[in-house]
């Protein structure tokens, strides 16, 4: 299996630990489950598979912890890296931007060349009006609400792990 980085930026816990339970979904080491602001970008190279989260705050900002972060992960050469993106968010209160960080740091990884996967995650079971995370019916990473759908939680990240087990190959 190729090595895989998980790296996360959280505020509240809860990201913290869907990066948690995706790493043990995955059997990835906890060494290689990382908060973002305890690492540098360049870490990221050290990995052939990088699973990236944050949380979305206020009206669709990143995590504080993605801030500077996200510009050089961007800059970066990551070509011939994969790069699935998860991120938590309040799909009623925030349901106009819900989980935007998502988007965010996909297109940042895109710019830096890397293969996008983990996308196509289907938004016909969750409630929102808006996501710069969700293109043409479906979400480019895995979006989850734990302030309102954490019952969803286990199997939504277990149906993306099955997905991102058959793009890493």
């Amino acid at each position: 299996m190729k090595k895989i980085g998980i790296f996360f930026g959280s505020t509240t816990g809860n990201t913290e630990e869907v990066a948690k339970l995706i790493g043990s979904k995955l059997g990835v080491d906890n060494a290689d489950i990382m908060e973002v602001s305890s690492a540098s970008p360049e870490l990221f190279l050290n990995y052939e598979v990088l699973i990236l989260g944050s949380s979305t705050w206020g009206a669709g900002d990143l995590q504080d912890d993605w801030y500077g972060v996200e510009d050089k992960l961007a800059a970066m050469d990551l070509a011939g890296r994969k790069v699935a993106v998860f991120g938590t968010g309040d799909s009623s209160s925030y349901s106009d931007t819900f989980c935007d960080a998502i988007g965010t740091i996909a297109d940042a990884a895109m710019k830096a060349n890397a293969q996008l996967i983990g996308s196509g995650v289907d938004a016909s079971d969750y409630t929102f009006d808006d996501s710069i995370a969700f293109q043409d019916g479906v979400f480019c990473g895995l979006p989850i609400d734990e302030d309102n759908e954490s019952n969803l939680t286990d199997t939504r990240v277990s149906n993306w792990v099955e997905q991102l087990k058959t793009e890493m190959v």
